[in-house]
Formats: C-alpha cells, structure tokens, sequence
C-alpha cells in the first residue's frame, strides 16, 4: 500500500534529521580522532593536522546552522543564526590560516619544497576560497553596501559558493589522509572509517544547505 503523502514527508524529515546529527557527531568525532592521532604540542607538524580538522568541523558547524532540523541554534532568530555562522566561519578561517602557516614554517625548517603534493595545492585554494567567502559574507550582513546587487541573489551565490568551499576542504582532507604520516599512522578498516568522514559530511551539507535555501524560499512572502 502506498504511503500518505503525510507519512512521507515525516519519514523524510526524520532521515534529513538523522542524517544532520550524524553529520555534527561525525565532524565532532574526526577532529577528537586527529587531536589525539596528532598529539598537539608533540611537534610543529602535530598542529597542522588539529587546526585544520578543528577548522573543517566549524565550518561543519556554520553551514548547518541555517538547517531547519539540523541546526543547534533554531531558537535564535533569522539574524542571530546569521551572526553565529559568521562567527563560526571567521574562527574556521583563522585555524586554517595558523595550520597553514604552521606547516609553511615546518617545511621552512626541514628544507622541504612548498606546495609539492596535491593535498598542498588543493588546502591552499581552500584556504583562499575561504577567505573571499568570508569577505562575501559581510555583504549580507551589511546589505547597504552593495545597493546594486538583490539580496535573494547575493544570498544563493554565497550558498553556492560555500559548497564549493566546503568541497574543495572536504578534498584537502581526503588527500590529507593518503599523505605519508596519516598512512603510517592508520592503516586497515581504521583508514577507510575516517575517509567517509569527509565523504559523508560533504553529502550531509549539500543537501541540508540546499534544503534550507529552499524552505526560506518557501517561507518568504
């Protein structure tokens, strides 16, 4: 017997809503994997690890924040969600900018060669992608400064590109995992666990982010 329309979008609230929690408890639980893997503190390197998965769940967390039932913050208004994300993006940039100068001066002291790999090539464009979307964002948090531009196109072209964004972070780190020191360090089911971390928080993201720009269409007169 076919289902209801009505069961329907229950079942598929509870699985979008499933799907977001594992998302935060899996971003959540990489970073903790990373941090004790890597043990700040150990070495100069053991830093750039930390800061860029601990950069990787913020910007996890700042995207889900606009999920109509994935967000942690759905009590605070429209305006607040906005700042929060903000917020939480600008302190992602920022462990992304030290992980990155830290393994800049790490390399300095080895002698190594810069931007060698592909995890090298692909984490700086994230990080500079990062950047321009952040600088992005101040023009829907200050609208008035670009008069010209409609605020629903301003808001869909920095969603889109925040994707990418993520995308391109989500990559870095799956390259990051095929590197030397990760491979040595895990091996067997262990690796292939923490490769569908990325994996299946990058699937989470496009789909509540696309979802959430939808419903705020939905609910705007």
């Amino acid at each position: 017997m076919a289902l209801s329309a009505e069961t329907e979008s229950y079942i598929y609230r509870a699985l979008r809503t499933a799907s977001g929690a594992a998302a935060h408890f899996v971003a959540l639980g990489f970073t903790i994997f990373v941090a004790v893997l890597a043990w700040p503190g150990s070495s100069l390197f053991s830093w750039h690890p930390v800061l860029m998965s601990l950069a990787f769940f913020l910007m996890t967390e700042a995207l889900l924040v606009f999920s109509p039932e994935s967000s942690l913050l759905r009590s605070l208004s429209r305006k607040g969600r906005a700042r929060c994300h903000w917020v939480l993006q600008l302190l992602s940039l920022l462990c992304a900018l030290l992980g990155l100068g830290l393994v800049i001066l790490h390399k300095e002291q080895l002698g190594k060669a810069h931007l060698a790999t592909r995890h090298g090539q692909t984490g700086l464009l994230a990080v500079l992608w990062a950047g321009l979307q952040c600088s992005g964002g101040v023009g829907l948090l200050y609208p008035k400064l670009l008069p010209r531009w409609p605020l629903a196109k301003l808001k869909l072209y920095h969603a889109t590109s925040g994707l990418v964004g993520y995308l391109l972070g989500s990559t870095s780190l799956l390259l990051g995992m095929c590197s030397l020191w990760f491979t040595a360090t895990v091996t067997g089911g262990a690796w292939y666990l923490a490769v569908l971390c990325p994996v299946l928080t990058s699937l989470v993201i496009m789909n509540q982010v696309s979802n959430a720009y939808l419903y705020r269409k939905r609910i705007q007169p």
